[in-house]
């Protein structure tokens, strides 16, 4: 056999190993009780904020010129940091339509674990691993807290219909080709909570 199918064969490998040690959380949807924290007093401008975190944690074992790394990148929807002045949410269409925009922002976190789990399990570790570990969490994060801020630009904390609207068809087709169209619509249709990625 060739040098270049011993390495395909071994990249193979690493992608099997890796998927064995990498899982996702499962996507869910946000409800009143997952806001928790204290109402920021005198903020006018928003009725709620959502706070998500993404921890990004590896292992490397050495295996000849490569090197296996085991991510653990997770993603924790931070309850006691989210708020909703629920004193300005006095009819259930209102706290639907917050609840819809606010479910745009762990979309948006979701989206980027997600995109960091594809990442990290189609890349090739040597010995400069650490550096392109790092790298590759803050250029994805990057792109990710300057798409949270389009999309509170956008939709003017959604209190542009349109761009709500719009914002909401992305996230559809976004976390239907992740999740897949049938788990997507069925977990955001009959109101489940969380859904798990069998794909």
């Amino acid at each position: 056999m060739g040098k270049r199918f011993e390495e395909l064969i071994y990249a193979t490998l690493l992608l099997i190993i890796f998927s064995a040690s990498a899982s996702a959380q499962p996507f869910r949807k946000l409800t009143p009780s997952d806001f928790r924290g204290a109402t920021r007093p005198g903020n006018f401008a928003e009725v709620a904020e959502t706070s998500c975190t993404i921890e990004y944690a590896y292992s490397a074992r050495r295996e000849n010129d490569y090197y296996i790394l085991s991510f653990n990148i997770k993603l924790i929807m931070n309850n006691d940091q989210s708020w909703m002045d629920r004193s300005r949410v006095n009819t259930p269409a209102l706290m639907a339509e917050i609840l819809k925009h606010e479910q745009g922002h762990y979309n948006i976190s979701y989206l980027e674990q997600q995109e960091l789990l594809r990442t990290v399990s189609h890349t090739v570790f040597r010995d400069n691993y650490k550096q392109l570990a790092g790298a590759i969490f803050d250029r994805i994060d990057a792109k990710y807290r300057q798409l949270n801020l389009d999309y509170d630009n956008d939709t003017q904390n959604s209190m542009n219909k349109v761009q709500q609207h719009s914002w909401d068809t992305y996230f559809a087709r976004a976390l239907s080709s992740v999740l897949g169209k049938d788990n997507y619509y069925a977990a955001v249709d009959e109101g489940s909570t969380t859904l798990e990625d069998n794909r």
